[in-house]
């Protein structure tokens, strides 16, 4: 019996260990509208997704480092990012960002992905953009 229940607490434990890797490694998404209703984490890292905001591109005179605006078309959210950005990246496209909002409300990117295709937009960022137009024909239409 002693030999059983050593057992079951070393898988215990190794289970324990498993989970807390894999919470530590879990990585949600977000809209623009649910971080702005501050359903997202506050210096936790997660990922954005949207449009690019046309305008709203500008380069710093480091030249690695860009901030835009990341829209699902009812809210924006601010994204700073510093590195090369994909090829694809450009106003008005699809993207989706990694890294931690700040508390001062700006995306900090650590990872920006863009589509690769004209046909393309990563799921999360499409559906959250046909959400955020639902929810903003439902608040139009009372």
């Amino acid at each position: 019996m002693a030999l059983i229940g050593a057992g079951l607490a070393v898988l215990a434990i190794a289970a324990a260990l498993v989970l807390n890797a894999f919470q530590s490694n879990l990585v949600f998404f977000f809209s623009p509208s649910q971080v702005f209703a501050k359903e997202a984490p506050v210096e936790r890292a997660f990922r954005i997704g949207g449009m690019v905001e046309t305008g709203s591109l500008k380069r710093q005179s480091d030249g690695l480092t860009v901030r835009f605006n990341v829209t699902d078309t009812a809210k924006t959210i601010p994204v700073v990012f510093t590195g090369i950005l994909p090829d694809l990246f450009k106003e008005g496209k699809g993207v989706v960002a990694q890294g931690k909002l700040g508390a001062d409300g700006v995306f900090r990117a650590t990872d920006v992905l863009a589509k690769h295709d004209e046909n393309y937009m990563p799921p999360e960022a499409g559906h959250a953009i046909e959400q955020a137009k639902k929810a903003q024909a439902s608040v139009q239409a009372k």
